[in-house]
């Protein structure tokens, strides 16, 4: 029985009852994580090593660096992208222990509701994570940042530092920005082909 709920649960999850549903778990699954996790480390993963401030010093740097990024790009989009995938996947456990296919999600009214309710969480989440990056991280990298060096009780109360590949990780945000920007049009479509759907249902009956 518990192998059952497993199947159901993962049916559910990689084929959801919306044809746009279905191209956003591509989406979702295969460009945008395959993106964060190969280009990501691409451009992020020695960015620690490779930012150097004047005077050079490992002390300054690790100090300047955490200013610099109170949390790392890659931390904050994988957070991001296992935060936004509960909502649903929540919902699937439910309809896998209930044994709920995917038919019934659009026939039964409770369900749609309650399915159209994790996609609006699910685009809540979504602009959230949007206001956070943009909060975080802005919309362009800078090549020189200026360090509060108060804290290190120095003769400077300023310190530059370099940026190391800075216009790669600019066009890198803006992707980020364009994939989470897809993402809730394509959660939006979702919620319309729903409705359209229940209601061709409602008339068929």
């Amino acid at each position: 029985m518990s192998l059952n709920y497993i199947k159901n649960f993962y049916e559910g999850c990689m084929k959801p009852p919306t044809v746009i549903g279905q191209f956003h778990t591509l989406f979702f699954g295969s460009v945008r994580m395959f993106f964060l996790g190969v280009l990501g480390f691409a451009v992020y993963g020695n960015e620690a090593l490779h930012f150097s401030c004047d005077p050079d010093k490992r002390e300054i740097n690790l100090i300047c660096y955490n200013q610099f990024r109170p949390i790392t790009p890659q931390v904050f989009w994988a957070l991001q992208l296992v935060i936004v995938l509960v909502p649903g996947a929540i919902f699937h456990l439910y309809a896998a222990c209930k044994s709920i296919n995917q038919e019934c999600i659009l026939q039964k009214p409770i369900y749609t509701v309650i399915y159209i309710l994790s996609v609006l969480l699910r685009i809540s989440l979504e602009v959230v994570a949007f206001w956070l990056q943009i909060h975080l991280f802005g919309f362009q990298v800078k090549p020189l940042y200026l360090c509060d060096a108060v804290s290190l009780r120095k003769k400077f109360t300023t310190i530059r530092c370099m940026v190391p590949e800075h216009f790669e990780k600019t066009i890198f945000l803006i992707a980020m920005y364009t994939f989470t920007v897809i993402t809730i049009v394509l959660c939006v479509a979702e919620i319309f082909e729903i409705i359209f759907r229940r209601l061709c249902f409602l008339i068929k009956q």
